[in-house]
């Protein structure tokens, strides 16, 4: 049965046994867990039915964090330093020990700091970067409140997982756009630094460009 947990303390220690968690995030409510706990990353792909060649992105605490699973020397560092932490996913290659339904057919994951108290202390107190999918069933709608978390997922999370909890945290998600997906290109024109716009989202290609990036639509 889902546990409800009224401390990020309780939620880390469910994840650290190899748990499945809905906490918050900045936008929404993700269901995550240890990202190099394999066996925890399948059962979130069967929990939402998602097609394994579909990666799941990546939450991490701090920059120290995001790279046990990414070469964050691989990412302009102006890019990280201007919107880390925030609502920018940064496809990067990946870490060899990574699960493999999280790295895409191009050796990449895509790994973000949440800006969000809760996400970050979550991710900081279970020691590795979490899985941060919206915790809504493949194709549905995110929610930002628990109560809205589709009953059908609640099933499933109950089905394939013996641990499983949930985490309302101090400061709900404020909705909006999920977090921009973007990936550095290799080359750059006129000195610029080019960005391949893969998902739209929170932060706008306007503010990429506005801090200095070449911006292009995937």
């Amino acid at each position: 049965m889902t546990r409800l947990h009224h401390t990020i303390a309780a939620a880390a220690q469910c994840l650290r046994r190899g748990g499945i968690l809905i906490f918050p995030t900045e936008t929404f409510y993700a269901l995550g867990c240890l990202a190099f706990d394999a066996a925890a990353v399948d059962r979130i792909y069967r929990i939402k039915r998602r097609d394994l060649t579909r990666p799941l992105p990546l939450l991490a605490a701090d920059r120290k964090q995001a790279a046990q699973a990414a070469r964050l020397e691989s990412a302009p560092q102006e890019l990280l330093e201007r919107f880390w932490p925030g609502s920018l996913t940064v496809l990067l290659p990946a870490h060899p020990d990574l699960p493999p339904p999280l790295v895409n057919s191009k050796g990449k994951t895509a790994v973000r700091i949440s800006p969000h108290r809760t996400a970050a202390e979550l991710a900081r107190l279970a020691g590795g970067p979490l899985t941060a999918s919206s915790a809504n069933p493949h194709g549905s709608r995110p929610v930002c409140r628990l109560r809205d978390i589709d009953g059908n997922l609640m099933r499933e999370l109950d089905r394939h997982s013996a641990e499983a909890g949930l985490l309302e945290g101090d400061a709900p998600p404020a909705g909006g756009l999920p977090s921009t997906l973007v990936e550095p290109l290799a080359s750059a024109e006129r000195g610029e630094i080019c960005l391949s716009l893969v998902r739209p989202g929170a932060v706008s290609a306007e503010d990429l460009e506005r801090a200095g990036f070449c911006v292009r639509f995937a």
